[in-house]
């Protein structure tokens, strides 16, 4: 049974929940999710449970802002024009969108909706948050070499992106 290092590649189902309790994600409506461990493809708490489970583990975290969506940031907001918000095509307060920057495209949260503008809080919409995750660990096996090179997991026919 091979027990998961930094460089393996875990394939994994899991549930996230917030303080609450509710559920905000969870893969079970796929084939799971394939992480590279020790590459940060996945929040730094969960990254870090994976190392030393192995196919069959199932386990629950509990995993603080710091190594999850990181501390909420007070006044991290800025002004967009709209053509640079991806979401609905009414925008509302409190909305959850994809705002495209010149690093790629981050998720933001409406705060204020204007005729030609858009105020959003650049924070993650997670961040500040203690987060629960069950996870149940499909399969371990070791990274190519070029997956390492690359720092995440290709697909079954190899490279793909």
């Amino acid at each position: 049974m091979i027990k998961a290092c930094v460089n393996d590649v875990v394939l994994f189902h899991y549930e996230v929940s917030d303080e609450t309790g509710r559920i905000t994600n969870h893969s079970r409506d796929g084939e799971g999710l394939a992480v590279l461990v020790g590459h940060r493809n996945v929040v730094l708490g969960v990254d870090e449970a994976l190392v030393g489970k192995a196919a069959g583990d199932q386990f629950e975290i509990k995993v603080p802002p710091e190594k999850a969506y990181g501390v909420y940031r007070s006044g991290w907001t800025q002004r967009v024009p709209k053509k640079y918000i991806s979401g609905p095509l009414k925008l509302a307060k409190g909305d959850n969108v994809v705002l495209k920057t010149n690093d790629g495209y981050q998720e933001v949260t409406v705060i204020k909706v204007g005729r030609n503008v858009v105020d959003v809080d650049l924070n993650p919409p997670m961040s500040g948050k203690s987060l629960t995750f069950k996870i149940e660990v499909l399969s371990v096996r070791k990274a190519s070499v070029e997956e390492i090179s690359h720092h995440h997991v290709h697909g079954l026919g190899g490279h793909q992106h």
